[in-house]
């Protein structure tokens, strides 16, 4: 993430007015923004199939799965914004930002280069402070990875990973099973070392 230069902390008005004058998701917070890293073609096809996947899956369910435009917030003054998000039940939301969702269930992140520290350390820290949250996915692009933390019954952290393509991620927030092959569907993973 990079962050903007400014003066003075902005307001969430301002944040809100930088993001439509600009045609740019920034993450907010505490008056600080950053600008999203654009994504790769196998970011965004991984994205996709997560999200497809999720649809299907959760249909008759009273729980949806949203792309990467669906912003959280994290706390009254801390709004980022997740690749996959999965909401049960009526969408709940803060007084300062009505179209910034407070209660998901499950997030995914599409890890890059750029962001997979953040994404892993600061970013998970930041979701672990929302109630509902009880699951997060993180999904390497540059080869099979998957990675579970889940919020066990006693509120401990869990950590599950499936590297076959074969396997099946069971997913506990929301009760279903997507098949890894699902999630890399038409991704061509190039040799990786590491």
């Amino acid at each position: 993430m990079e962050q903007l230069a400014f003066q003075h902390r902005l307001t969430i008005e301002e944040y809100l007015a930088l993001e439509r004058e600009t045609h740019t998701k920034y993450e907010y917070h505490n008056g600080e923004v950053y600008a999203m890293a654009g994504g790769t073609p196998t970011h965004s096809l991984i994205a996709n199939n997560v999200g497809a996947s999720l649809n299907l899956s959760l249909k008759g369910k009273p729980c949806f799965a949203y792309n990467s435009d669906l912003r959280i917030a994290t706390s009254r003054n801390k709004y980022v914004y997740p690749d996959v998000s999965v909401v049960c039940g009526k969408i709940e939301s803060f007084e300062e930002l009505k179209n910034a969702v407070s209660n998901p269930v499950l997030i995914i992140e599409i890890l890059s280069e750029e962001t997979e520290a953040y994404d892993r350390g600061g970013k998970f820290m930041r979701y672990r402070m929302i109630d509902s949250f009880k699951e997060y996915v993180l999904i390497e692009q540059r080869f099979p990875l998957v990675e579970v933390f889940s919020k066990n019954e006693w509120d401990k952290w869990e950590f599950r990973t499936f590297t076959d393509l074969d396997s099946i991620v069971i997913l506990r927030s929301v009760n279903i099973e997507i098949r890894l092959s699902d999630i890399y569907y038409g991704v061509a993973f190039s040799s990786f070392e590491f």
